[in-house]
């Protein structure tokens, strides 16, 4: 389903945007919204499910309008929040099955199949009968998203999903995503984390203080650092002085002193040699350099 923003923007009762004139266009597939904290990512996706009325702008899904048919297009919703929370006394396979009984799953026997089934596809069959207050972090946020599957939704919304998660559920959920990601459906994922981005999105907006200051895919977003990563080969004395100018992104002792990654527009009077950048790199890049530019679509 094809996602059209329009104009979009968000003001709290502080006078702060939180989103500000926001157009974007989101196909089918994975779409990652990438921005720090306090981007105006969260504020967007309770937009997109209806959660939060907008100051003005328009959110449409197949080109009907997302605040007048509410209730219709709520059931092509699915929805994974930063903050999600479950009934601590429940078993998981209870939870599941009493939202399914909210996402309007009437007849007992379909909806244990249905909870099966998602606790299948998200790997928590064998931990149907555990309290989900017992699960691990990485579990919880695997049961978020079968809940986020109750209901077959054809635009399903995850807002911030691997943070505070081991490499390993990182992995995990990232691939869970991207499965889900085949079949029809359009994926949203919100995110902080650059490797979410690089891993898993076929398209991808950059946010940054409410406002899209990038939209296009990740390969063409690390395109445009090219040009602008080094590495650097420095006595003690040069490393201490260039982290006064530069963004370092890494840095290892050498023989020499230390080998250091840093991002800048151009680099002279040191040991360098140029390297290709990767997503982390782009990042960087754009938030330190191109911030202030206008708004670039690649």
């Amino acid at each position: 389903m094809k996602i059209e923003i329009n104009g979009l923007d968000v003001i709290y009762k502080n006078g702060n945007h939180a989103v500000k004139d926001m157009t974007l266009n989101i196909e089918e597939g994975m779409f990652g919204l990438l921005g720090p904290n306090g981007a105006g990512k969260s504020s967007l996706m309770k937009i997109l499910v209806a959660l939060m009325k907008p100051a003005s702008g328009e959110v449409l899904i197949d080109g009907r309008n997302i605040q007048k048919e509410r209730k219709k297009l709520r059931t092509y919703l699915g929805y994974l929040p930063q903050d999600f929370r479950f009934f601590t006394r429940l078993k998981t396979w209870e939870f599941l099955d009493y939202a399914g009984s909210l996402a309007g799953i009437r007849n007992k026997k379909q909806r244990i199949q249905v909870v099966d089934e998602l606790l299948d596809r998200v790997g928590l069959l064998e931990a149907r009968d555990r309290k989900a207050n017992k699960l691990s972090g990485g579990m919880k946020r695997r049961l978020g998203i079968a809940q986020a599957l109750i209901g077959d939704p054809k635009i399903i919304v995850v807002d911030e999903p691997t943070t505070g998660l081991d490499p390993d559920e990182r992995i995990r959920f990232r691939n869970i995503l991207s499965d889900l990601s085949q079949n029809e459906v359009t994926i949203i994922l919100s995110t902080h984390i650059v490797g979410d981005i690089s891993s898993t999105c076929q398209n991808m907006a950059l946010l940054n203080k409410g406002e899209m200051v990038l939209s296009g895919s990740p390969a063409d977003l690390v395109k445009q650092a090219e040009g602008h990563v080094f590495n650097l080969r420095l006595t003690q004395e040069e490393y201490d002085r260039i982290k006064d100018d530069f963004h370092v992104i890494s840095s290892i002792p050498s023989d020499v002193g230390w080998d250091a990654q840093v991002v800048a527009k151009e680099v002279s009077g040191f040991d360098s040699q140029l390297i290709e950048p990767n997503m982390e790199h782009a990042y960087v890049y754009y938030m330190e350099h191109k911030i202030n530019d206008v708004s670039i679509n690649i």
